[in-house]
């Protein structure tokens, strides 16, 4: 790879962040496209994408993708990179925040580097495997957070599975028993992103795919948190993509919303 290649990256993700804004107040009704229940998707989605798409594959030839929009699973032995062009779609085209461009990049089975752009902020968080995380270049550390009862929660609300509702609502009353709060931005990658903020001592959600949580994985364990799924945080990062499901927190918070996800959440074997 190009010695100057994340910075290329970053620079591609800051000019389709853009793109996007200026496209805001143009979306209307008729742009806007049903994928199934409360899944939305407009021409913004699906442009962006493509020039994300453009652009890392000259960043990195002979890379595969993971995007979700095109539906383009080209996984390829070494480089994959993961991308969810508009995460938050429902927030942008209703006009609320937040929302996000969220890319990681796996080689063979780990995600080795990630970046999630605010578009509401235009923060930029980043991470690279075993050098750390940072929001806007400042170190993100969590490893000496707050305990669950000192903090506040991050999750996401069932919108389209609700074969587990029952389970999910057992483990909402114990964050809201045991919290000093539960909060529903509608955007998992930027949730994740609080957490390796230290705003959220914990986060978890179901019903999720490989592009709403990849490069937010690596942002919270670089900045010292710990990621799981409901039922293990042995799994190795392929595996936790296709999970559908994610645990995640600062190490004196984690190991208490697992224990509940673990107890409430029926086990499917995969």
């Amino acid at each position: 790879m190009r010695e100057n290649w994340q910075k290329e990256v970053l620079q591609l993700i800051k000019d389709v962040g853009i793109w996007i804004e200026e496209e805001r107040l143009k979306v209307f009704s008729n742009h806007i496209e049903t994928k199934s229940l409360n899944s939305f998707v407009s021409y913004v989605d699906i442009e962006a994408e493509k020039l994300l798409i453009e652009g890392f594959k000259k960043i990195i030839p002979g890379s595969g993708i993971i995007a979700e929009e095109s539906g383009d699973f080209e996984i390829l032995n070494r480089f994959n990179w993961i991308i969810d062009p508009l995460d938050g779609t429902t927030n942008y085209i209703h006009g609320l925040k937040p929302y996000a461009i969220s890319v990681a990049l796996m080689f063979e089975s780990d995600i080795i580097w990630s970046a999630i752009l605010d578009l509401s902020t235009f923060k930029i968080y980043t991470a690279e495997k075993g050098k750390g995380a940072f929001c806007n270049e400042i170190p993100l550390d969590i490893t000496k957070g707050s305990k669950l009862s000192n903090g506040i929660i991050g999750t996401g609300f069932p919108y389209y599975d609700f074969s587990q509702v029952n389970s999910y609502l057992k483990v909402l009353k114990n964050c809201f028993e045991n919290s000093r709060g539960v909060r529903r931005f509608g955007s998992a990658a930027i949730d994740l992103c609080l957490v390796a903020e230290g705003k959220f001592v914990a986060f978890f959600e179901y019903g999720l795919a490989p592009w709403d949580i990849a490069a937010g994985i690596l942002i919270v364990r670089e900045a010292g948190g710990v990621v799981g799924t409901f039922h293990s945080r042995e799994i190795s990062d392929r595996n936790m993509l296709f999970a559908r499901n994610i645990v995640a927190g600062n190490p004196n918070s984690f190991t208490t919303l697992a224990n509940w996800t673990n107890e409430y959440f029926e086990k499917i074997e995969s």
